[in-house]
């Protein structure tokens, strides 16, 4: 189909052959179906957007399940569109060219030589797009058997990966990264320690703050009332402050 409109197109019949073949020869734009046998879509685009060679491509989902919560999911994950199947070749042809022209990329002409860069080893990619996955998704009840599946990978070779390359297991840092969005929610909004404790991924208010007094040492009530005491006072609140 886009062949007949002058493209050059490469394909792959997996996620993992599409995720390697744009590592080795990186395309100026991929078109990337979400259902596909061994590794789909979004655990191809997860390690795309991971890897700094092929970050910056477009990625175009297809996808037979045009769900809402799936287009958005794979907007979140960095797809720039999202075409619904059955879909009408000018439509793909429309998004397509626009995506290219958007991209800084010309059909008619040679497409500017890419900025180097140091290819990450497969493992470093898989850790990267697992600290991304986790953090994006912290509200969830994570399972290690989940983010590998996310990924395209198994349960071994995640672990593997993220002690190598972050140091420490993939639920440590998924314990160190709900407090920390813990700490940046109880200091920059109202919202109780309850709905805190939703937002980070705690099926309560007292498994929260357990969890927040073993890291910061006090409790998220202390921890907020010591963030107010410090903030600088406005001049306007003074007591018998005149403008």
């Amino acid at each position: 189909m886009l062949r007949r409109q002058l493209y050059h197109v490469r394909t792959a019949s997996d996620g993992m052959a599409g995720y390697q073949a744009a590592l080795a020869a990186p395309p100026d734009l991929i078109l990337l179906d979400v259902r596909m046998p061994g590794m789909d879509g979004f655990a191809a685009c997860r390690l795309l957007k991971a890897n700094p060679v092929t970050r910056p491509i477009p990625v175009i989902f297809l996808s037979a399940l045009d769900e809402p919560d799936e287009r958005v999911a794979g907007l979140a994950m960095g797809g720039v569109d999202f075409v619904a199947k059955p879909y009408h070749p000018a439509e793909v042809f429309a998004r397509v060219r626009i995506h290219l022209e958007l991209a800084g990329l010309r059909r008619d002409g040679p497409a500017p030589a890419p900025p180097p860069a140091t290819p990450h080893d497969p493992d470093e990619v898989v850790a990267l797009a697992a600290m991304r996955l986790i953090d994006d998704n912290l509200a969830a009840p994570l399972t290690l058997a989940g983010i590998a599946r996310a990924l395209g990978t198994h349960e071994k070779r995640l672990s593997q990966a993220f002690r190598r390359h972050a140091g420490s297991t993939v639920f440590t840092y998924l314990g160190e990264a709900r407090i920390r969005r813990g700490r940046q929610l109880l200091g920059d909004t109202g919202l109780s320690v309850q709905q805190v404790a939703e937002q980070t991924g705690f099926s309560s208010a007292a498994n929260f703050a357990t969890a927040f007094r073993e890291h910061a040492g006090v409790t998220p009530t202390a921890y907020r009332q010591a963030l107010r005491q410090q903030a600088p006072q406005r001049p306007d609140a003074a007591p018998g402050g005149q403008p």
